[in-house]
Formats: C-alpha cells, sequence, structure tokens
C-alpha cells in the first residue's frame, strides 16, 4: 500500500466565497432560491491521508463491505465482479454472473452485500435488439482466490430494450424496510429521452422493489395500469449517485446535460422534471427543451451545478472517525476529478468543498467503511481503491 499525506488548513467553516468553478455555462438562469448554487466554500479542519489500497482495477464503478470485511469491486469495462481483500489482495474474478455488454457506457456497475445472505448487483444486459439494465442476486462462495457466485437470479429488468450504450443507471440503495431502490438512466438517445416522463417506461426512473423481485403494495403508481408498477419516481436524468440519510430519506445527485446537475431528494410519486425543466443546455449549445428551469408540478432540485461535477458515487457521512463531517454528502467527481462535499443545514447546502484535487483522478465511487473512512474507487483503465481517513 502506498500512502498520501492531504494537508488541509485548519480553520472553521465560515461563511465565503464559492468553490470557483469558472463561469457558467448558462449564466441567464437563476436559481429558485437563494443557495441553490455556488454555496459558500467551506474548509475540513481535520488533516487527511490517502492510501492506495489497490490498484490495477478495470474500470471499477461499485464498492460494498462483505460482512467479513473484505470488499466487491466491479469493474464496469470488463463486465466482472472481484474480491479484495483488507491488504489489496485482489482475487479472480466471479464466476457464475451473467454475461453483461460492456461497451461504452455500459459493463457491470453498483453492487451490494445487504446482510441478507445475498450479493446484490446491477449491470448492462444484452438482448435482441439492444441492451437494458438488470439487476440480479446470487451468494458467493467458492474461494478466497477463486471466488464463484451461486443460485443466480435476475430480479428486474428495466424496460424497454433499447440499442444505446449509454445512461443506463445502476445505484443500488437498500432502506430498512427489506425494499430495494435501483436508479435507471433515459439511455440519453433522444427516443429515450422523452421516456423520461412515461410512467409505461422504465427510463429516466427510481424504481423500488422488494429484494426478490417482486412490488411493493404501497408503490406510488399501482393504481395506474398504464405505468409500470416498479416507479417511485420519475423525470431523472442519469443518476449515478444515491444514497439514504439518518432519517431514512433518498438522496441523489444526477447528472445534467451541459450544466444543471443536481442534489434531489427523491420523494414517493414526485416529478423531478427532465426533460422538461433543466439548469443546463446542450452539448452543442441550444436550449433543452423550451429552455425553463420551472414548471408546475415538477420538483426543484436542493442544489445544481453549473459547471458540472458529473456526479458518481454518494455516501452520507454517518460515522464518528471525522465527526466534523457527519451528515456532510460527499460526492465523487468525474470530470471535476474531486470528493465533493456538501454541508446540509436544515435541507439546504450551506457550503461546498472540493477534497483530492491534487491527485487528478476521477472518483467513481464513495463508501463509508465499516471503520468510519471514506473509501473511494478511481475511474480508470489502472483504477485505484482508496482510503481516506485522519493522518494521524
Amino acid at each position: 500500500m502506498r500512502h498520501f499525506l492531504l494537508a488541509l488548513a485548519i480553520a472553521a467553516p465560515v461563511a465565503a466565497a464559492p468553490v470557483p468553478t469558472g463561469p457558467a455555462n448558462v449564466p441567464e438562469f437563476t436559481p429558485a432560491f437563494a443557495g441553490q448554487t455556488r454555496a459558500p466554500a467551506v474548509t475540513s479542519q481535520t488533516k487527511l491521508a490517502v492510501t492506495e489500497i489497490a490498484t490495477g482495477l478495470n474500470k471499477p464503478w461499485g464498492l460494498a463491505f462483505l460482512p467479513d470485511g473484505r470488499m466487491l469491486v466491479s469493474e464496469k469495462a470488463a463486465g466482472t465482479l472481484r474480491i479484495i481483500a483488507k491488504d489489496g489482495t485482489k482475487s479472480a474474478p466471479v464466476t457464475g454472473t451473467p454475461k453483461t455488454d460492456a461497451r461504452d457506457q455500459l459493463g457491470m456497475m453498483g453492487v451490494a452485500a445487504p446482510g441478507d445472505g445475498y450479493v446484490y448487483w446491477s449491470y448492462a444486459e444484452p438482448r435482441d435488439g439492444g441492451n437494458g439494465l438488470a439487476v440480479a442476486r446470487g451468494k458467493l462462495g467458492g474461494t478466497a482466490a477463486a471466488p464463484a457466485m451461486s443460485d443466480v437470479k435476475v430480479i428486474f429488468r428495466m424496460m424497454p430494450t433499447l440499442d444505446s450504450t449509454k445512461h443506463a443507471g445502476g445505484r443500488l440503495i437498500f432502506p430498512k424496510d427489506g425494499t430495494l431502490f435501483v436508479t435507471l438512466g433515459e439511455r440519453s438517445d433522444m427516443p429515450g429521452r422523452v421516456q423520461a416522463q412515461d410512467l409505461g417506461s422504465h427510463f429516466g426512473k427510481i424504481v423500488r422493489i422488494n429484494r426478490d423481485g417482486t412490488v411493493p403494495r404501497d408503490n406510488p403508481y399501482l393504481a395506474n395500469k398504464a405505468a409500470r408498477p416498479e416507479i417511485w419516481s420519475k423525470g431523472h436524468r442519469n443518476i449515478l449517485s444515491a444514497a439514504l440519510d439518518d432519517q431514512g430519506r433518498l438522496w441523489d445527485v444526477e447528472m445534467g446535460p451541459k450544466g444543471g446537475d443536481e442534489l434531489n431528494l427523491v420523494m414517493r410519486g414526485r416529478d423531478y422534471g427532465w426533460p422538461t425543466i433543466s439548469y443546463g443546455e446542450e452539448y452543442s449549445g441550444k436550449p433543452i427543451g423550451k429552455g425553463i428551469t420551472k414548471a408546475a408540478g415538477m420538483e426543484q432540485p436542493v442544489y445544481y451545478w453549473d459547471p458540472v461535477i458529473s456526479p458518481s458515487g454518494m455516501t452520507i457521512y454517518s460515522g464518528s472517525l471525522l465527526p466534523e463531517w457527519r451528515g456532510n454528502v460527499f460526492i465523487g467527481g468525474l470530470s471535476s476529478k474531486a470528493l465533493v462535499r456538501l454541508v446540509l443545514k436544515e435541507g439546504r447546502v450551506a457550503g461546498e468543498e472540493r477534497l483530492l484535487t491534487d491527485r487528478g483522478e476521477r472518483i467513481r465511487d464513495v463508501v463509508q467503511g465499516p471503520d468510519g473512512a471514506l473509501y473511494l474507487l478511481t475511474d480508470d483503465a489502472d483504477g485505484k481503491l482508496l482510503r481516506v481517513a485522519p493522518a494521524a
């Protein structure tokens, strides 16, 4: 393992100018309320040590801790799962997982081990006519060097099938009530994007299922015969970051286009606006739809970024190792090449910080470990597993 020190100035968080990010892509858009964007910059008081636990991972995407303290990592580009021991030793790829479409933004994605005897993972499933996100679960066995999955069952399939290699979503979130949230993208292409508002499609939705794949009886659209019963919320673009807070509420941070990444408090049956409203614009510079940021019946983001951070991975810190971080949101930044920290106060963002910017690495996932440290995956063909903890 290699160790690095990240020295941070010792200063209490105070009101300040925003984090320097450059000019907005759409400066004519104004926030709906004070503090909805460009919150004051804050600075952590703790000196941090960054430790490289493992290297040589092929575009790692998702990270989960197993009950025995080992780590399960998905390698997006390889379409595989691996076990990483506490000392950083990597296993051979886990055998017994379904075939995966690993082109472009697709591959093996979210992983979870919620302690019910199963391992869960999301992946791009190749199909006639294209592909779609699927969620499977199985029982992990085999040996430490050659792990294997058995009793594999696909418990969810995104519908409809579409021939796209983008915006599949893929994060898996487990509330205490025994259900499972799955975040889904709208496939990016225009035929998929317009389905983010369509209750007959899973595109651009968060879905809620039971862990065996059945549909909970209190999902919001069960009475609508035209709706897919798994849907919990709609109007999302591409959600690669989601987490529960200490009240059990679901938050997400979703990719915007050119500008307009969003932090949302996700509530049952709500519409989060895409592609009708957005704080961003097309990559061409043209407006999204009518170029509006507000519409009746559509939720405003709690916070948005312009320019974007390209969010992937998220945790809301609840540990005791770093008390000053309790209740703070941590998000992996891809294009921003940072660990983004948000300080929440009364449901709003009161401060923002960018950490690890000196490393120049795209951060794909952020997980709080059982020891209270943060564990990160870097998005690279030679990807790394990092541990972030107090220096002393």
